[in-house]
C-alpha cells in the first residue's frame, strides 16, 4: 500500500493580510479547515502541519496532526514551496506527498484524491486553481529548480477560483458561498 502524507504549510508572517492563516472562514480558521479536510480524506494516511508559529500550531493541536517546525531558512516569504515539501518528506516517511493550500477554503475532497492519483501515475500533479499539489517522494528528491514547476495540471471544478491574499478576497469567498446577510445602510 502506498503511504500518503498530506500537508498544510502555514506561516504566521503574511505580508498582504496579517495572520491570514488564522482568519475564520465559515467559523473556523483557514489553517484548521485545511487540516481537517486532509484528515477527512481517506486517501491521506498522515497529516503534517509545517509552521513557524506556536499560535498556528496550537490552533490545530486538538486534531490528529503532526506539527513540523519550519527552520528559519524555510520560514521566509521568498521561500518556494518545494523545499518546504522536501523538509516534510525528510521528516515524515511516505511514498507520496500532497499539499492542500489553505488559501483556497472551498475545495472538494475529490480534488485531493485526483491529485494523489495523478501524481502516482505521473510523478507530480497540480490542480487548477492551485489548491492541491502532489508529488511522489522520488519527484521531490530530484526536483531541480523549485520555481520551475513540472507538475501535470488538471482542471479542478471543485475549487473556488479565488486565492485568498487580502481581506476583500476572503470576504468575496464568503459572499459567494454563504447566504446574504442584512446590513443596515
Amino acid at each position: 500500500m502506498m503511504k500518503v502524507v498530506g500537508s498544510v504549510i502555514a506561516r504566521i508572517g503574511s505580508k498582504r493580510l496579517t495572520y491570514k492563516n488564522l482568519l475564520p472562514y465559515k467559523g473556523e480558521p483557514l489553517v484548521l479547515r485545511a487540516v481537517r479536510k486532509l484528515i477527512d480524506c481517506p486517501d491521506v494516511h498522515e497529516v503534517v502541519l509545517s509552521t513557524d508559529s506556536e499560535l498556528i500550531a496550537r490552533t490545530c493541536m486538538e486534531e490528529d496532526v503532526q506539527v513540523l517546525w519550519r527552520p528559519d531558512n524555510l520560514a521566509g516569504d521568498q521561500v518556494a514551496s518545494v523545499p518546504v515539501f522536501q523538509h516534510i518528506v525528510e521528516n515524515h516517511q511516505c511514498d507520496l506527498h500532497v499539499n492542500y493550500n489553505c488559501n483556497f477554503p472551498e475545495c472538494d475532497e475529490s480534488v485531493i484524491s485526483k491529485a494523489i492519483d495523478l501524481a502516482a501515475e505521473t510523478g507530480e500533479a497540480l490542480s487548477d486553481p492551485y489548491a492541491v499539489w502532489a508529488q511522489t517522494c522520488e519527484c521531490l528528491a530530484n526536483y531541480g529548480n523549485p520555481f520551475d514547476i513540472t507538475a501535470k495540471t488538471f482542471e479542478a471544478r471543485g475549487v473556488h477560483s479565488l486565492d485568498v491574499h487580502t481581506m476583500e478576497d476572503l470576504l468575496q469567498v464568503h459572499r459567494e458561498n454563504q447566504p446574504e446577510i442584512n446590513r443596515p445602510l
